[in-house]
């Protein structure tokens, strides 16, 4: 089986302009994520898909690889899909690493790749266990709901599942709650489709594109333990410069 990563990355951002390209520490922030995608021992090959020369020269320059995309995508997932229709027929399993999330632990690409031992998997994604209720609560947060085979139910920015005559604020006492981690893995036929299916009722409501995916495909959620930490923000940069000074001494003393 042999598996692609993707790295989306588009230089206009709205809150964050050329994201992509801003300094943390010694590296930019596309290189630190595509140098953490690169240690997965379980990923081929790591590609940048970008619409913007200047983020495709940099990718080059650190000895990357990198494939320039149509500019008119409107999601990072459109833009996977466009480079999945070039590698068709090379790749079984294609990820969809976000390049906004320079920390990211290798360990949870694998986690990820291993929802695909299912055979009926066709899009996977992660799932951390909810430990505060400000974290239950946080509309930010997607939640997820589960079966047993860990088949994605829902997603909601609603607390999920509602446990009825239990005060919410007992809930982590009573039950096992998810929020979601935004990493995606599809089959790579799977994802030539995505672009081709229309919005749903469900996905406009709570602006969750994954909820598009769940009335047509099998999602998978595998767990993991590991936080992510995405950069939206002028104070998510300078949030990630502190983490950047104990990120790199510990993998340097490693």
């Amino acid at each position: 089986m042999l598996t692609l990563a993707i790295i989306p990355a588009r230089y206009a951002s709205s809150r964050l302009p050329a994201k992509p390209l801003a300094m943390i520490g010694n590296q930019t922030m596309i290189q630190r994520v595509y140098t953490q995608a690169s240690l997965c021992k379980d990923l081929d090959e790591v590609i940048v898909a970008t619409d913007d020369a200047r983020i495709y020269d940099h990718v080059l320059a650190f000895g990357g690889k990198a494939h320039m995309t149509l500019p008119t995508h409107p999601s990072g997932t459109d833009r996977c899909a466009e480079v999945a229709a070039n590698v068709a027929g090379k790749f079984d399993i294609i990820l969809n690493i976000q390049g906004d999330e320079p920390f990211l632990n290798p360990v949870q690409i694998s986690e990820l790749i291993r929802m695909f031992d299912y055979a009926d998997t066709q899009i996977a994604t992660l799932g951390k266990k909810i430990t505060t209720l400000a974290e239950l609560t946080d509309e930010k947060e997607a939640k997820i709901a589960l079966d047993d085979t860990q088949r994605a139910l829902y997603f909601s920015r609603s607390p999920i599942p509602y446990l009825k005559g239990i005060p919410q604020n007992e809930w982590l006492q009573h039950g096992a709650f998810y929020k979601h981690i935004g990493l995606y893995g599809f089959r790579t036929e799977v994802l030539k489709q995505i672009p081709a299916l229309p919005v749903s009722a469900l996905e406009r409501a709570e602006s969750l594109e994954q909820l598009r995916w769940l009335s047509h495909f099998v999602v998978r959620v595998g767990f993991t333990d590991f936080e992510t930490f995405a950069i939206d923000t002028p104070a998510d940069l300078e949030e990630a410069q502190k983490i950047a000074l104990d990120f790199d001494n510990n993998n340097h003393k490693s």
